[in-house]
């Protein structure tokens, strides 16, 4: 028994110090890319010209990297709302390689033991909240740690009720906002899911794709809020806003806003059967199955009304 434990003690070891290992390769490598990269931003047309994946789920790392660069931020404030263990982030590469400083917030229970799998929490300043946030508890959550003023980038990802909880947060928190948004939802509808504050995306509907809001719906929500859309990841889930006071200083081509289907025509394949097991839809499947899903329709006065996608296709 005890020879066991031993082995298996050495095992759970070895293979942290191995992923350690890796991930400050990771690190090292990713600084070289960016510094040799910065180079050119002045030249970049499009956001999707300086995406790099390090710890982000796609090439969020290198967006945010140009969005920063050219807003001139030296040191990172941050917030990040939804990011399960923290393995892939936003915020990751940030605080790893010591430009930042910030909050994290999901409502896996383990978060903080699953983070110090990561790394040691000495290397800087960032706190770990174990949290399911809703309309009620994420501003009295911001405000007691520090966070709703004097930010540089805000993310939001929960997989749910994202666009009420954007909805609530003050105009402007941030220079940079990244929000997830729900490109099955396509370019025209102005739509989310309803709020319900425990919302969990694969009992809402069997298909996994009922689930957050539209990109137009996102847009015009964070207009309001004071930002510009400046473009979105290649994988077409995260949209990138900057604050429409320092949207000069981002020497870019604005996508327009009239016209989002270069946003929407997205490869992920996250669809579930009704079994559970992953279901590779096609276009036309996709529109077939998610025709029950009840979204609110938020051109309508009435927020509270739901309505099935397919009397909105």
């Amino acid at each position: 028994m005890l020879y066991q434990k031993m082995k298996s003690f050495l095992r759970i070891r070895l293979q942290k110090l191995f992923q350690r290992s890796f991930d400050d390769l990771k690190i090292l490598s990713g600084q070289s890319v960016l510094e040799n990269k910065r180079q050119n931003y002045q030249s970049y047309k499009n956001i999707n010209q300086a995406e790099l994946k390090i710890f982000s789920q796609f090439g969020e790392d290198g967006i945010i990297d140009f969005l920063v660069e050219e807003l001139n931020i030296k040191f990172i404030k941050f917030v990040e709302v939804g990011t399960a263990d923290y393995s892939e982030s936003n915020t990751r590469f940030l605080f790893e390689s010591g430009r930042a400083e910030g909050l994290i917030i999901d409502s896996d229970r383990d978060l903080v033991s699953k983070v110090k799998r990561l790394f040691q929490l000495w290397r800087g300043n960032i706190k770990i909240i174990s949290l399911f946030v809703d309309k009620e508890n994420l501003n009295d959550t911001l405000k007691k740690n520090d966070s709703l003023e004097k930010l540089d980038l805000f993310s939001m990802d929960v997989d749910g009720v994202d666009y009420w909880l954007i909805k609530e947060l003050p105009d402007k928190i941030s220079k940079i906002f990244i929000a997830e948004y729900n490109a099955n939802f396509g370019p025209n509808l102005e739509v989310s899911v309803p709020y319900i504050r425990d919302f969990d995306r694969t009992k809402y509907h069997y298909s996994n794709l009922g689930w957050g809001m539209s990109l137009k719906a996102l847009v015009k929500l964070m207009n309001k809020k004071g930002y510009e859309f400046v473009g979105a990841n290649s994988a077409k889930c995260n949209a990138f806003f900057v604050r429409k006071d320092l949207i000069k200083l981002i020497k870019i081509n604005l996508p327009s806003t009239d016209d989002l289907s270069e946003y929407t025509d997205i490869k992920i394949n996250e669809g579930l059967k009704h079994n559970k097991q992953l279901a590779f839809y096609s276009k036309k499947q996709k529109v077939e199955v998610m025709q029950e899903i009840e979204v609110v329709d938020l051109k309508l006065e009435d927020r509270e009304k739901k309505i099935k996608l397919k009397d909105l296709i």
